[in-house]
């Protein structure tokens, strides 16, 4: 069901709740007005009755911090409109600046001592060891061409689709966004195949397997493996 008066704000019924899309070519002072006109209406059973979500579309227009807050305000006349979400398709510099940052691999060339920390935003490909009480930690992936020994922390934002990858697989602690898998009591001396660490989606466990398996179990994977 659509309830239109003007044009300037639409308001759609869900299965989820409202969506209210907002025109992205009028001045916001029209919006509100709009907005507030539907609401005092009142005369629609979508804005009366149980408690409702209601996200806000706003198109390409970019709402700032004070305008949210007067759409947050506006909806508060409806005891049951439970403001959900605010999405619009422009971003600012500084959220676009931040994208590019967590999108880059920073290379790193050195060897990561006892009691050093290496932080990336982005991912992290070290050509290098991570000696044993060292750490590792990236946004993003971490690649390790050489031995990871310390601890290595990768998608530290949340993400939990992070892999972490090493030369030689013998770490003291391994962490993918809020997971964490300690280290055996031992490895086995044998082997130096390159393995890599992942969160199994059915277990939600962190597991460790050979890399040529990447593909298959992170097939979105395409930065550099």
């Amino acid at each position: 069901m659509v309830q239109k008066l003007q044009h300037n704000v639409t308001i759609k019924g869900t299965k989820d709740g409202l969506v209210l899309l907002l025109d992205d070519k009028c001045s916001f002072d029209l919006l509100i007005e709009e907005l507030n006109d539907k609401l005092t209406a009142g005369s629609s059973q979508m804005l009366s009755g149980p408690v409702i979500s209601v996200k806000v579309k706003a198109g390409n227009r970019y709402l700032t911090a004070e305008q949210e807050e007067k759409l947050t305000e506006v909806l508060k006349q409806k005891e049951n409109l439970i403001l959900d979400d605010f999405d619009s398709n422009v971003i600012t510099k500084a959220e676009a600046e931040e994208m590019r940052k967590d999108a880059q691999v920073v290379t790193v060339s050195k060897v990561v001592r006892s009691g050093q920390v290496l932080d990336i935003q982005g991912d992290l490909l070290l050509i290098g060891d991570v000696n044993p009480g060292a750490t590792v930690m990236a946004t993003g992936n971490i690649y390790i061409l050489g031995s990871l020994k310390g601890i290595a922390h990768c998608g530290t934002k949340g993400n939990e689709e992070a892999i972490i990858a090493a030369s030689v697989m013998k770490p003291s602690q391994l962490r993918i966004a809020h997971y964490i898998n300690r280290a055996p009591d031992s490895y086995p001396e044998i082997g130096n195949e390159m393995e890599f660490a992942y969160i199994s989606n059915e277990e939600k466990q962190i597991r460790i397997d050979r890399i040529n398996a990447v593909h298959r179990l992170r097939p979105k994977l395409n930065s550099l493996l």
